[in-house]
């Protein structure tokens, strides 16, 4: 048995806002952003869209990009409904991924919420396949959508320059095909890990039972990410280097058997770095961090979408996804398509 992606979908809001824009809030100019991150633009949800309905548009589009005729089949046996984000609809419950549930029509099935940051879509993965494997479950619905800009402090030039909104969307399936061996396909090796000692790199610090709020509080600003950026650089160019490393290691293949790697679009100078220390040309990454900024959980699945749509990804090319993100946390898949 293998777990394929059967189709793939995305959404960004409609409020596209570019380096130049933002400089006129603050004080920063589209060189300097260009320069240190790649970043030329983010999207940013209307006041009345939140994470679960940039979700849904999301799994709308892989719906429409399935074969013709199959939308309306597939979306009625939907097995299960896993949603990332680090921004959810509501604080402690209910989840995302019921809300979403709820609004796409598919009833009575398992819908849960997994936070694991930026390397929640390659966590997300890897959850959902194995329950496919592990019971009599067909489909699987798989989201990483998030909302970021609700939590930037956009007073923080270093930080509020990073973030924007946007989901991505994949369908799973069971099939007959092998995960290994001759023929293999889906998803055939995943690497999954975390540390937590550097829980403070990258943290919104209120609202959880750790800080939570108190009635009558004043606050000067909202619950917000806090970064050390070189703590967060120097964590990530080591943690994908060495998943991408262990991953051909343990599947005993070298980077030339990979048509694409689909990274997490967090600064194009960490891919850069990943891609000098590990003797890779930079084109072997797809990359569209220019248009998106870091939406996070997001920013893989998306990647993904647009990379599927290029004609380029045939059956059987073999691609890798890898990514990092508060917790400390990283991970990455191998992914026969």
């Amino acid at each position: 048995m293998a777990i394929q992606i059967i189709a793939t979908g995305k959404y960004t809001p409609k409020n596209r806002v570019t380096n130049d824009e933002l400089s006129h809030t603050i004080e920063t100019n589209d060189e300097w952003i260009r320069s240190h991150t790649g970043i030329g633009a983010r999207h940013i949800a209307a006041d009345d869209e939140a994470t679960s309905d940039l979700a849904c548009k999301a799994a709308l589009d892989a719906f429409e990009n399935l074969a013709p005729g199959k939308a309306e089949e597939i979306a009625k046996t939907i097995d299960l409904v896993v949603v990332t984000s680090s921004t959810p609809d509501y604080y402690s419950c209910p989840s995302t991924a019921c809300i979403v549930q709820e609004k796409l029509g598919i009833p009575g099935v398992g819908s849960f919420d997994i936070l694991a940051a930026c390397t929640g879509f390659i966590t997300a993965l890897e959850c959902a396949a194995g329950m496919l494997l592990a019971s009599n479950r067909k489909r699987a619905l798989v989201i990483g959508a998030d909302c970021l800009t609700r939590v930037t402090d956009w007073t923080d030039r270093a930080t509020c320059v990073l973030f924007g909104d946007a989901a991505g969307a994949v369908i799973l399936e069971k099939t007959e095909a092998p995960m290994t061996g001759n023929g293999k396909r889906g998803i055939i090796r995943s690497i999954l890990g975390s540390d937590g000692s550097g829980a403070e790199a990258l943290i919104c610090r209120r609202g959880g039972s750790r800080n939570p709020w108190k009635n009558g509080e004043v606050v000067e600003k909202a619950p917000h990410l806090e970064m050390d950026g070189r703590a967060v650089y120097n964590f990530a160019v080591k943690a994908i280097t060495d998943t991408m490393q262990k991953l051909l290691d343990e599947e005993g293949i070298t980077m030339a058997d990979v048509k694409k790697i689909i990274p997490h679009q967090a600064n194009l100078r960490i891919v850069q770095a990943a891609a000098k220390r590990l003797g890779i040309d930079e084109s072997k990454f797809f990359m569209n961090i220019e248009k998106y900024a870091n939406t996070s959980t997001a920013t893989i699945p998306v990647a993904l979408a647009e990379y599927a749509r290029t004609g380029e990804l045939a059956a059987g090319d073999l691609i890798m996804t890898v990514g990092f993100g508060g917790g400390l946390t990283y991970g990455g898949n191998l992914i026969v398509w």
